[in-house]
């Protein structure tokens, strides 16, 4: 690479060649510079040339003096300044080459350099003029050739980024047009877009940090891009003309809108300007007015209170359509459309609960659940998580309600029915078979991992390249964990239950002493299995039970808050099941003791009096020996001679419960089980043919077998903590895919861009520099 600095240097060293056959060295290279234009860079240029010494005021830290201490220099009379056997090179600064020429006029300050004409050499050009830096760059004869713009404006911006331009591969230049917009963005790094949204973020901040000369450089090329002048017009102009996003501010817009959050004050900045009154003005780059429609939003899901199931779907559909394009926009991102959010979900509830699930036989209910109608209880979760504030839960919540309710209620109560004709087909303990466990095989126990939630946690696993098999079993009754955790350890065979625990609490069937932890270990240790803490992983090739993650006590302290905790107690199970397998367990079994009823605002409530009971939870109550009540009795899994009541549908011995287990539904008892094992490795072939930098924003071109592959950038290919960019991002169907480093101080700095699968395997990687050469 030849830099601009490089081609100067040889271009000096060049002027003083000779043949040493038929000629003298020259005694020096003379460097007329009239105008002063070469005087910024010549400490960059001393770095690299010792020899090169300045006329003028006595400075020999910085070897310059007057034309009697070059002179002396050049005789090795002056301590510390040599030329180490090369040719001095003297630069005149104000000195043209006819103040020279002319002895008889000369003034007396340059006569003692004068001779040197004879002895030396001049650099000039070939007209004998002196080099000017747009000659040196224009000129294709001792110059660079290139193109350069002679305009007024231009000459003023190449001056001012002279001292960048020397750092340029002068391959780079050719062929371009190198006017006041290439000259001017030299100075503000390369990318003036990206400058813009931090003067809008950082006002008079961004100013002062730049400084003069890059502020200058800012402007100019902000008004040739965009005609639009900062120092005259102002950020509230420039936010206005930003939130409009008309013709030239388009780009910029969608600039911000690839990373909103590294402007954070910009919404603020928007917020100060008004919106326009044209009614038929696209209005989307405004915050207030994406706060109007929040409020529209938030009155309509209200008024669903009083609505009719089919009238609330109905509702919902027709408010999508008004409003979902909102999350396709910046605020969205920026967590401003929080109802727009919830609305994608509550769409999806809307449609799921259109048919009921209560009919056929119970196995029917179960399929139509595992298939199709779990979706109305994830879309609930969903719909919960981007919400906030308490009074967008009050207007979520009367959506959900009414078309949640009935549809949950009839499927429960239809379910409890089936039971009390047919059975229930969960075996109670004495009927059930062992499980046959695999060697290396760890049984990894969650509490409350719900149907839907492992169908997610599930679909999560495989798309990261796990094989995972996912079937259902029906949890033990009472859906307690007290009964149901037991009952799908490995050492089930070994349990049973005495008449008269109100607590539903099981014993060690050969002692009858009540299962403590203490207890549920040493069956656990005197079956041959395994007791793993949180960050063991044992001897792999034996078997183990693991305990990691719980739901259900998230859920009994939060409410509906659950949602929005759900997916990082699922990243941790993550790790923890990787940390076993990676450790060398062949495979993970993941079961769970129940899932649960989840309402916001509360399940209804059912009236049991305490006379009647010996202890009452949220959906199950123990019945005092001889007590007469109608609630529906039902056998406890560990001991078939004891009953307990369930509450009716979905409803609750407790007021006010918004999360709660123990009864009889699909939610409660139908629970998810996964055989989770590493996936053989994929054989993905792929390579990544063009990468091209638009300042922090790298886009690649992949050919192959791209389907479903990720693009990073990192330090450390083979390192994912090293990742530098805000988010991962898929490769699309055209090949192509984009991602934005988070790091402006990163610019510059050689990375690696990867392709990977989404389990984490690499699969092609390119060196690059970020931000581009």
């Amino acid at each position: 690479m030849t830099t601009v600095l490089a081609a100067l240097e040889h271009a000096l060293l060049n002027s003083g060649s000779f043949n040493p056959d038929i000629e003298v060295a020259p005694a020096a290279v003379l460097w007329p510079d009239k105008d002063r234009l070469w005087q910024p860079i010549i400490g960059q240029l001393q770095a690299r040339l010792p020899q090169l010494w300045t006329l003028g005021d006595y400075a020999p830290e910085q070897k310059t003096g007057p034309a009697i201490w070059l002179r002396c220099a050049m005789a090795n009379r002056v301590d510390g300044i040599e030329a180490a056997g090369a040719i001095p090179i003297l630069y005149l600064p104000g000195v043209s080459r006819q103040e020279i020429r002319a002895i008889e006029s000369c003034p007396e300050s340059l006569k003692p350099l004068a001779e040197l004409q004879y002895r030396g050499v001049i650099w000039s050009q070939v007209n004998a003029k002196d080099w000017t830096i747009l000659a040196f760059l224009r000129s294709d004869q001792g110059g660079l050739g290139l193109d350069v713009a002679q305009d007024r404006a231009a000459l003023h911006a190449m001056q001012l980024a002279l001292y960048r331009l020397l750092d340029v591969d002068v391959s780079l230049l050719k062929g371009k047009r190198l006017d006041k917009d290439y000259f001017n963005t030299l100075l503000i790094d390369g990318d003036p877009i990206r400058d813009l949204l931090q003067w809008l973020d950082q006002g008079d901040a961004f100013k002062a940090a730049k400084g003069d000369t890059a502020w200058r450089a800012f402007v100019e090329i902000i008004k040739s891009q965009l005609g639009f002048d900062p120092d005259k017009q102002g950020t509230l102009s420039a936010a206005a003309l930003l939130a409009a996003h008309d013709g030239p501010w388009q780009p910029v817009w969608d600039r911000y809108g690839e990373a909103p959050k590294r402007y954070p004050n910009i919404p603020a900045q928007l917020e100060k300007t008004a919106l326009p009154m044209d009614m038929f003005a696209d209005k989307s780059g405004w915050p207030q007015w994406n706060r109007q429609q929040e409020n529209e939003l938030r009155l309509a899901l209200a008024r669903l209170e009083q609505a009719s199931p089919a009238q609330a779907r109905k509702s919902i559909a027709d408010l999508d359509n008004t409003h979902g394009e909102r999350r396709t926009l910046v605020w969205a991102e920026l967590g401003l459309s929080p109802l727009a959010q919830s609305l994608k979900w509550l769409e999806k509830l809307a449609e799921v609960t259109k048919s009921s699930i209560a009919g056929g036989s119970i196995a029917d209910m179960a399929n139509t659940y595992q298939t199709v109608a779990w979706q109305a209880d994830d879309a609930v979760v969903q719909a919960l998580k981007p919400i906030d504030q308490q009074e967008d839960f009050d207007a979520a919540s009367k959506a959900i309600r009414a078309m949640y309710t009935d549809w949950a209620q009839d499927a429960a109560r239809y379910l409890q029915e089936s039971v009390q004709k047919h059975g229930y087909p969960g075996l109670i303990a004495a009927n059930r078979k062992p499980v046959k466990y695999a060697k290396s095989e760890t049984v990894f126990f969650v509490d409350g991992l719900r149907f839907d939630v492992g169908k997610r946690f599930a679909e999560a696993l495989e798309a990261k390249g796990y094989s995972v098999e996912l079937s259902t079993a029906w949890s033990a009754l009472p859906s307690v964990t007290a009964t149901a955790k037991p009952a799908v350890s490995p050492v089930a065979q070994q349990i049973s239950g005495v008449v008269g625990s109100e607590a539903f609490e099981p014993c060690v069937k050969e002692t009858e002493q009540k299962l403590s932890g203490h207890h549920f270990q040493k069956l656990l240790e005197t079956s041959g299995w395994q007791k793993l803490a949180k960050a063991e992983t044992g001897e792999s090739t034996g078997q183990a039970w693991c305990e990691y993650g719980d739901i259900d006590s998230e859920g009994h302290d939060r409410g509906w808050k659950l949602a929005k905790h759900i997916d990082a107690i699922l990243v941790e199970v993550e790790d923890r099941i990787t940390s076993l397998l990676n450790a060398g367990w062949k495979q993970v079994r993941l079961v769970t003791d129940h899932g649960w009823l989840l309402l916001p605002g509360g399940l209804p409530k059912t009236e049991l009096p305490s006379a009647l009971v010996d202890s009452k939870w949220g959906r199950c109550a123990s019945i005092k020996p001889g007590s007469h009540t109608d609630e529906q009795l039902y056998p406890w899994h560990w001991n078939a001679d004891q009953h307990f009541a369930l509450a009716n549908g979905i409803s609750c011995y407790k007021l006010g419960e918004e999360y709660t287990h123990g009864g009889l539904s699909l939610q409660e008892c139908l629970t998810p089980e996964l055989i989770i094992r590493k996936a053989g490795n994929v054989d993905v072939k792929a390579e990544i043919t063009d990468v091209s930098w638009r300042g922090l924003r790298c886009n690649v071109a992949v050919e192959g077998v791209f389907e479903g592959l990720l693009l990073d950038v990192r330090l450390d290919a083979g390192d994912a903590t090293t990742s530098k960019v805000m988010s991962i991002k898929p490769i699309k169907d055209s090949g192509v895919g984009s991602v934005v480093i988070d790091d402006e101080e990163l610019e510059g700095v050689t990375a690696v861009i990867v392709l990977l699968t989404e389990s984490g395997e690499l699969i092609a990687q390119q060196k690059t520099c970020i931000g581009g050469e």
